[in-house]
């Protein structure tokens, strides 16, 4: 909240600033440069703080997170009863140890951002409409009026620009998650040659082992290709937006700067609170990316969990079947009842003295 209040109050600054620099008002720009240094400060100090308390949250939960699966993972030796789908790869403690930090950090991050990106949009908007106006258009001899034409033209142009990172986009989820489980499964092999080597190639066999390896690196090698391929896609729409942004929100402006319904700080407020607002309305675009990777690591220590929620289920079946296997060899029918009339007797007589 402070860091989006001191943002409305600098795009007030950038207003007054240029106004003072259109009209060569020397003592205004003084004043204006005195000012900007007193809101950097303050803009700078709270961004410091904003980052200690992200990542004091976020190491609290990857604490709590972590120390709940490996007790989960050690109770009654869960780790050698492990079984996951034959997709996966087979590596749990690359789960705990990679995927549980960023299962924690980045959903902490996303969301403060979403939260400022929706708060963001909100407020700017008001600056687009009041500064914005109408906009008088001459189309074929006949005078169009577009209504709020700013906040009419960044609610278009962000919708256009966050289907196409859905669009080009779409595969980076399942990329990013097969590349994470295949980096997990050659750090598995590489640490657990020595053990498996001689179970299943035989002591000295080096042109297996060496195979086995080079199947597992060869893997994460493919993996990163296609995951480059989706990030330069994804860049394309990223870093064009990046570019176009500001020059739409001048060339917006331009018609009435040209008339003179607008004046040169108003045209600056424009074109900042224009790409504030089109930054937060494609808070996807931006983020998608980190999203991916975000979901990619949940799903994979969702799954660990799962499997197991499985090892607890059986152990609990393994237990009643032992009780109805015990129930089932004592004697049944009247002497049953006579043993339950037999114990409730002794209880009522030791009730006094209990």
């Amino acid at each position: 909240m402070l860091q989006l209040a001191l943002q409305y109050r600098l795009n007030y600054w950038s207003r007054d600033f240029f106004d003072a620099f259109g009209r060569r008002d020397g003592p205004m720009l003084r004043v204006e440069a005195l000012l900007f240094l007193l809101l950097a400060g303050l803009s700078i100090l709270v961004a410091i703080l904003s980052v200690w308390a992200r990542m004091t949250t976020q190491r609290k939960w990857r604490a709590w997170l972590t120390r709940h699966l490996i007790d989960r993972w050690l109770a009654n030796d869960h780790f050698l009863e492990l079984h996951f789908q034959k997709s996966e790869d087979r590596n749990p403690e690359y789960r705990i140890a990679e995927d549980v930090r960023v299962a924690t950090d980045a959903p902490i991050s996303m969301a403060a951002g979403l939260l400022t990106a929706l708060l963001s949009a909100i407020i700017f908007i008001g600056i687009l409409w009041n500064v914005g106006g109408d906009l008088d258009v001459d189309v074929f001899g006949h005078v169009l009026t577009v209504p709020k034409y700013l906040v009419v033209t960044v609610v278009i142009y962000s919708a256009l620009l966050t289907l196409a990172m859905i669009v080009i986009g779409r595969r980076l989820t399942s990329v990013i998650a097969g590349k994470n489980a295949a980096e997990a499964q050659f750090r598995s092999v590489a640490s657990n040659l020595h053990e498996r080597g001689a179970a299943e190639f035989g002591i000295g066999d080096r042109p297996a082992q060496h195979r086995f390896l080079g199947n597992a690196f060869n893997a994460v090698i493919g993996h990163w290709r296609d995951l480059c391929i989706q990030l330069m896609r994804t860049t394309l729409v990223s870093q064009g937006n990046i570019l176009a942004a500001p020059v739409i929100g001048w060339v917006l402006c331009a018609p009435k700067y040209l008339v003179g319904t607008m004046s040169l700080g108003e045209a600056a407020q424009a074109v900042a609170a224009f790409v504030m607002v089109q930054t937060a309305l494609n808070w996807l675009v931006d983020n998608y990316p980190g999203l991916a990777e975000c979901l990619s690591s949940v799903n994979r220590v969702g799954s660990l969990l799962l499997a197991l929620d499985e090892i607890d289920r059986d152990g609990e079946c393994r237990k009643e079947e032992d009780i109805v296997a015990e129930s089932s060899s004592r004697p049944s029918g009247d002497s049953c009842l006579e043993d339950l009339a037999s114990t409730t007797t002794n209880l009522s007589d030791r009730a006094p003295s209990l």
